[in-house]
């Protein structure tokens, strides 16, 4: 129970880092191009993590560990952030913010199949729920309809969920940390040339509030909240602390709201909090183990 607790509380706090990415993506997506934004944050947090793996002298992985890392690079280093980065050209963060709560679920699923964990049916009919209330709320928001940047980010969000379920495995092996520098690493020999090809002809015509919101995205979107979200998934189980994601949402609105001016909009913040209700009733759902 000490480990889950304190799962619960790294993937929290790793949530509420995660929390302004869409709102700071939404900030810079009229200066920069979506695959800079998306693949550009990634190559600057690579360097920075080469040089935490070359300080510290971590040892390779193995053979089977890149094939993991290689995987959990295509959710979290190019599927999610360049795919969302698409989406906010045409939704607010705010929005954005709950339609991207199926992730916990499909976390769960996806945990579940390469993990061993197995989630009570109490458990999964609760993330369902959530899952309904997700759904849901995209569809009255999009006039019944889903919006192409909805599109986006379920896509998005299933690639997130790839990332994260094979990340918080790898991490109980390699650590969380370290999971992150190597998946950022192995990535930027792929993503250095499309992120130069596509970065803004005049890089000091962009005004420096803009550079600080991208700095944010590569040190703390793509680094440094990984270390504590996947010290989390690893220590307090996949399934469980995927479900403290759900908070997300209601962080995002407020930071939208604070930072972006976004409206008010009280059938999101309705939505966000019946999310919140789903993960305080979902923490009660028991799960077991191949062990247990």
């Amino acid at each position: 129970m000490k480990n889950e607790s304190k799962g619960m509380l790294l993937g929290f706090f790793g949530t509420a880092i995660f929390s302004l990415t869409l709102p700071a993506t939404r900030f810079i997506i009229p200066y920069f191009d979506p695959i800079f934004i998306g693949l550009g944050r990634a190559s600057a947090a690579a360097v920075i993590a080469a040089l935490i793996l070359f300080t510290f002298k971590q040892a390779r992985p193995n053979k089977q560990q890149v094939k993991g890392l290689a995987i959990t690079s295509l959710g979290v280093v190019i599927g999610f952030p360049v795919l969302t980065s698409w989406a906010m050209e045409t939704v607010h963060a705010s929005h954005a913010g709950v339609v991207i709560a199926i992730l916990p679920l499909l976390t769960a699923l996806i945990g579940a199949v390469i993990s061993g964990e197995r989630p009570s049916m109490r458990f999964w009919l609760i993330s369902v729920v959530g899952a309904v209330i997700v759904i849901s709320y995209s569809l009255l928001q999009g006039n019944l309809s889903f919006q192409s940047g909805d599109v986006l980010l379920l896509a998005g969000s299933l690639l997130a969920a790839l990332g994260y379920a094979v990340g918080g495995k790898l991490s109980q092996q390699l650590g969380g940390w370290q999971v992150i520098c190597w998946v950022l690493v192995i990535s930027f020999p792929f993503i250095i040339i499309p992120t130069l090809l596509t970065k803004p002809d005049d890089l000091s015509a962009i005004p420096t509030l803009v550079w600080l919101s991208f700095a944010y995205l590569a040190l703390m979107s793509q680094l440094f909240g990984f270390f504590l979200w996947y010290k989390g998934l690893a220590i307090g189980g996949i399934a469980r602390v995927s479900q403290v994601q759900l908070s997300q949402p209601f962080l995002t609105i407020v930071a939208s709201i604070i930072l972006l001016g976004e409206h008010f909009d009280l059938t999101t913040v309705i939505f966000a909090i019946a999310i919140i209700l789903v993960i305080a009733i979902s923490r009660k759902m028991p799960i077991k183990t191949k062990h247990s």
